[in-house]
């Protein structure tokens, strides 16, 4: 016997009486078993968000759920969509000379905790090269000049066409991506960067958090903007430190949290679990 489909309602829309009540009630018509939902009205931008988890008996498609619940999402002005809930995300890792994000997004894709599948990854360098290949996963080398920053960013769209990435996460990425880029990718490029911004600047932001005896360290990620790192956020951790910690140490631990504060970045936002929200977004975390 044939397990059912389990699709991914995902909407917003303006906030008013009566949502939750006519997509349930449409599922239900439609022999759906809800398997998990999460819903939020925000009262400040007046919108309403909400995610819903379903199964589908046998013969039900998800063109079926589609046109059954097109109706609703008409009245209501909804921004949303119907998926399936098993699918891998494609994404492509854009990654510099720090490897410890890519690592740790491509371990966790072998175990399976990441409903992903890097299709490529695009470095400015090469010490990623033998990862990469190591992992069955293509390299393209992209070097970035001032004066050829325009072919390079002509390039990775290609690659991102090519390979058919739905989603790029900038892994530690040294490079400033122009707004153009930002704005072609809106949506669909992450970043992560250590949580001293915007006191500790430039290089060595570690050791310059050591110098000045700072006590809690951690990481961003967010969406890219035209805006450098001051995208609407996605996830953020801290850990305590101490003065005991040299600023070797503050790097290692900095690099931990960056890895795991990434990781859940991107799984939140392959499982449709984040929806913009004016400069800000609702994670409806699981």
């Amino acid at each position: 016997m044939t397990d059912p489909a389990r699709l991914l309602l995902t909407l917003s829309c303006e906030d008013k009486p009566g949502i939750v009540a006519g997509i349930a009630g449409t599922l239900a018509n439609s022999g759906c078993n809800i398997l998990d939902s999460a819903q939020f009205g925000d009262p400040e931008t007046g919108l309403f968000f909400m995610r819903v988890e379903f199964a589908a008996p046998a013969g039900v498609t998800r063109e079926d759920v589609t046109a059954a619940l097109a109706p609703v999402a008409k009245r209501y002005g909804m921004d949303w969509g119907v998926h399936d809930a098993t699918a891998l995300l494609p994404i492509l890792v854009m990654v510099s000379k720090f490897d410890h994000c890519l690592l740790d997004l491509i371990y966790r894709q072998r175990m399976g905790a990441l409903p992903v599948k890097i299709v490529a990854v695009v470095s400015n360098h090469t010490e990623a090269k033998p990862i990469a290949e190591m992992n069955g996963i293509a390299f393209h080398h992209v070097p970035v000049t001032r004066d050829t920053k325009a072919e390079a960013e002509a390039r990775l769209l290609e690659i991102v066409a090519e390979s058919g990435a739905e989603l790029v996460v900038l892994a530690r990425y040294m490079q400033v991506l122009s707004e153009a880029l930002s704005k072609q990718l809106s949506g669909r490029l992450i970043n992560i960067h250590h949580s001293f911004l915007p006191a500790f600047k430039g290089a060595k932001p570690y050791h310059q958090a050591h110098a000045r005896g700072v006590k809690l360290i951690g990481a961003t990620a967010h969406y890219v903007t035209s805006d450098l790192d001051e995208g609407p956020i996605i996830e953020q951790d801290a850990e305590r430190v101490s003065h005991a910690n040299s600023a070797d140490e503050l790097v290692a631990i900095g690099r931990d949290i960056e890895a795991r504060v990434f990781a859940r970045a991107v799984k939140f936002h392959a499982e449709r679990r984040v929806f913009p929200n004016g400069v800000k977004t609702v994670v409806f975390r699981p």
